[in-house]
């Protein structure tokens, strides 16, 4: 694949392109780096040809968060609402923009995300028709009313896949909304298995921060397959 990078509005976009002409894309937010560690893992595990676009330099607190939240922690930022903004952003000029570098036009674009990269995947679903298919990887869903968000809203169309996973460490902890991720993420996806959706749940040996790049890659693959 054919790496290149670019800038729109502050926010560092790296695309990893194909060559093929009806590869689909899939849009990966990260928090650090310019997502070369979860291609890298995505290529060893011998994907179908795709175009992998990475955007970094986020706000993370903000860009990837759908109302307001307060701080989990005193050691922690609390977060405001900046998804919808930053979506806006995603549709109208950053996709627009990587459009002119590819070869031909994708097929259908999917969305990937770990931790609140993770959240924003889903999130984006109920806000966005861009997106057919999400990885919500070890994702976010302890966040604070974001299952009866999406067990009470209307998704802008049903995707073709989705797939979460976590670590299964991640519930052992002793933060009252933290220990709630594996509950909430087993009711979203129940949900989402009642609406017909072809969705999966894997859940990963380790906590949290146990290899992120590995499990991007594989939630990615699950959605490409």
């Amino acid at each position: 694949m054919k790496k290149m990078s670019f800038q729109v509005s502050g926010k560092a976009v790296t695309l990893y392109r194909s060559t093929s002409s009806d590869s689909p894309l899939i849009v990966l937010n990260t928090y650090t780096g310019d997502g070369s560690s979860v291609a890298q893992e995505l290529e060893k595990l011998g994907p179908p040809e795709h175009h992998l676009l990475v955007i970094g330099n986020l706000e993370w607190n903000v860009d990837m968060c759908p109302w307001d939240s307060p701080a989990l922690s005193k050691r922690d930022a609390p977060c405001f609402g900046g998804a919808d903004a930053y979506l806006n952003l995603l549709e109208t000029e950053i996709i627009p923009q990587t459009r002119n570098f590819l070869p031909g036009s994708p097929p259908w674009m999917g969305i990937a995300g770990y931790s609140l990269a993770g959240l924003f995947a889903i999130y984006a679903l109920f806000r966005s028709n861009l997106f057919s298919r999400a990885a919500s990887v070890s994702g976010s869903l302890w966040y604070p009313h974001f299952g009866e968000f999406v067990c009470n809203s209307k998704m802008k169309k049903l995707p073709e896949k989705l797939y979460y996973s976590l670590g299964d460490q991640e519930a052992r902890t002793r933060h009252p909304i933290l220990r709630t991720v594996q509950e909430n993420t087993e009711s979203v996806y129940a949900h989402c298995m009642n609406l017909g959706i072809p969705v999966s749940f894997e859940m990963n040996v380790g906590n949290h921060f146990k290899e992120p790049a590995l499990r991007t890659a594989k939630g990615i693959l699950s959605i490409l397959a």
